[in-house]
């Protein structure tokens, strides 16, 4: 089932523009010209209005997209479950945090003992970047640390658990003396770190946006030693004791020196498992799934229903990555 042409339609109509289609089809734009011409001629009516320099779907280019994405769905689809037939196939997941990882690394071994011969591609992004990419249907599933649900409907995404947000300082900081505790309140952090040197998530990532309220609720602007997205850089840099900064609990590292403080009222995040709207998913689809959900057994209904989601990530396994983004 041949679907590329489609796949022409659907690539200029989301570059706006003949040369970048071309160059992320990989074939010359005078090709995709013409074929385009010859199909607009074909239907009778042309698909995209040529205003300022940009390609834009006309109402008829409209209805041939939204056919066309239904024409590549069943494809892939039908290939899917024909693949399912013999216990074979792929899959592709997208992971934002560490509790991802720690997540599959547990996981796949068990699913691979039942499905040997699925492929499992796993993609590490940035939040922005894996929820477009679940939207397009880009991406199979989702393992995302995120704010909130949105913008995912009730039915592809589901509340694995609540994640605490910690503040870590270096092992050596004269506060780790006066309290050991691993508790600090809101009002104290305010006082106490006010005038430290902070390491910060770039700005639009989970934790980046929940520090940023904290910092409002406080009254104060942080200084900012720099801003990245790598938890294992900002953990090294504050064991080297070059700023303070937040991690998830997943992110936790006892092998740095760094001494990790919960805020009272503690600092949270959503652990998601999502996955792209129109999958029907076979018997090996739905068994990882339910090999993830397992992972989180308090968390066993989708987002905002059932019950509240568990407090606790799952433990980190024996040889889980290190951290990457935030």
């Amino acid at each position: 089932m041949d679907t590329r042409y489609l796949t022409y339609i659907l690539t200029i109509a989301e570059e706006k523009n003949m040369t970048k289609a071309a160059k992320k089809l990989y074939v010359s734009q005078s090709s995709l010209s013409q074929y385009l011409t010859k199909l607009e001629q074909e239907i009778g009516t042309p698909l995209f209005f040529r205003t300022r320099g940009e390609l834009v779907l006309t109402p008829a280019g409209r209805l041939y997209a939204e056919a066309a994405k239904k024409v590549i769905r069943i494809k892939r689809q039908l290939y899917r479950d024909m693949a399912g037939l013999e216990n074979r196939g792929h899959i592709t997941i997208g992971v934002t945090s560490q509790f991802g990882l720690q997540v599959l690394t547990q996981v796949i071994p068990r699913f691979k003992a039942d499905y040997p011969d699925y492929r499992i591609e796993i993609t590490e992004q940035s939040l922005p970047s894996s929820t477009r990419m679940l939207l397009e249907e880009s991406l199979d599933l989702g393992l995302l640390a995120a704010n909130s649900v949105s913008p995912f409907s009730p039915e592809n995404a589901q509340v694995l658990c609540r994640e605490e947000v910690l503040l870590a300082i270096p092992a050596s900081h004269p506060y780790t003396r006066k309290n050991p505790s691993g508790i600090i309140s809101r009002k104290d952090f305010g006082t106490v770190f006010r005038d430290e040197n902070f390491l910060l998530s770039r700005r639009g990532s989970t934790l980046r946006v929940l520090t940023d309220q904290l910092f409002r609720e406080l009254d104060f602007s942080p200084a900012a030693m720099c801003e990245t997205n790598s938890v294992t850089a900002t953990l090294r840099m504050a064991a080297e004791g070059i700023g303070v900064t937040f991690i998830g609990k997943s992110c936790e590292n006892p092998a740095e020196p760094v001494a990790c403080y919960s805020l009272d009222p503690p600092l949270s995040r959503l652990n998601l498992l999502v996955r792209r709207t129109n999958w029907i998913l076979n018997p090996a689809e739905e068994e990882l799934c339910r090999l993830i959900r397992s992972c989180f057994p308090e968390s066993q209904s989708p987002a905002g229903q059932g019950s509240s989601p568990s407090h606790n990530p799952p433990p980190p396994a024996p040889s889980a990555p290190e951290c990457g983004n935030i």
